[in-house]
């Protein structure tokens, strides 16, 4: 039930795509002096190790992250991405040695004025990222199912505020569930912005959650999407997405300047991208 453990899949391709879209969400919300929450239905460990038996063991951060390390002239996504991911590893004079998970990656950009709420059922990983954040005010940790907590969370003292989604899909219900506790916190919080992220392992059943969002009635979901091979019935995950309800502006704009320059550095030749407004206005 709660085997998944991100450190196996850090720094990823789909990790690029996912934190490079939430670096500029935050920076959308720093246009503005009124403070914001950031909630994270599934936090994790609140950073990871490249060089631990997790990331060793898969590599699959050398066919995300590092792929980008000593590239210069990026689109402004990955560029911010990229120098994100830097600020960590100043200590280890810039080799790629650690990767921040979306909470160390929002802590970095957090202000004053605003707040993080971290959610973490794991019993390994909410132990790791409480004492990432133990003298943190600005943060509260809880143990405790995430989609649960979203609805608890919401709608926010502060009327602003960026929420991810993104959980392990362990369970093929976790998808319809998924789906119903967003459209349920949004009912709440219909300002906020959502970014669910999404494996493509069976397509039908990616889809399938995706169709509830999009029928929901609610307004304004864009899908950034990147897949690595085609679609396949074999195991295995061949595309990641986002899917954004409440996107700031131009961000349609950002992620295809982004995956346009993705596909071919890490998709391969059967690799496709997607930037597409779902739903509009």
């Amino acid at each position: 039930m709660l085997s998944y453990r991100h450190g196996y899949h850090a720094g990823n391709y789909a990790d690029v795509l996912k934190h490079s879209m939430l670096i500029q969400v935050l920076k959308a919300m720093q246009k503005k002096d009124k403070p914001y929450v950031y909630i994270d239905t599934h936090a994790g460990a609140g950073a990871y190790s490249l060089t631990d038996e997790f990331a060793q063991k898969t590599g699959e951060y050398l066919e995300g992250v590092a792929k980008l390390w000593d590239h210069a002239n990026l689109p402004t996504a990955l560029a911010n991405y990229v120098e994100t991911v830097q600020h960590f590893n100043a200590e280890f004079d810039g080799e790629l040695t650690v990767y921040p998970g979306s909470p160390a990656i929002v802590d970095v950009e957090l202000r004053p004025q605003d707040r993080m709420v971290l959610h973490e059922l794991h019993g390994t990983d909410h132990e790791l990222l409480a004492d990432y954040f133990v003298e943190d005010k600005q943060v509260k940790v809880i143990k405790g199912d995430g989609l649960q907590g979203l609805i608890a969370a919401v709608p926010p003292l502060e009327r602003r505020g960026v929420i991810l989604i993104d959980p392990s899909y362990e369970m093929k219900t976790d998808y319809q569930d998924v789906a119903q506790a967003i459209i349920k916190a949004h009912k709440r919080f219909a300002t906020g912005t959502f970014l669910l992220w999404y494996p493509v392992v069976k397509r039908e059943q990616t889809e399938a959650m995706l169709t509830l969002l999009k029928n929901s009635g609610i307004k304004k979901q864009l899908r950034i999407e990147q897949g690595i091979s085609a679609d396949s019935d074999e195991f295995g995950m061949t595309a990641a997405g986002l899917w954004v309800i409440n996107p700031p502006w131009q961000m349609d704009v950002l992620a295809k300047e982004a995956l346009d320059y993705l596909a071919p550095l890490l998709g391969g030749a059967d690799g496709s991208i997607s930037v597409k407004w779902e739903v509009g206005e």
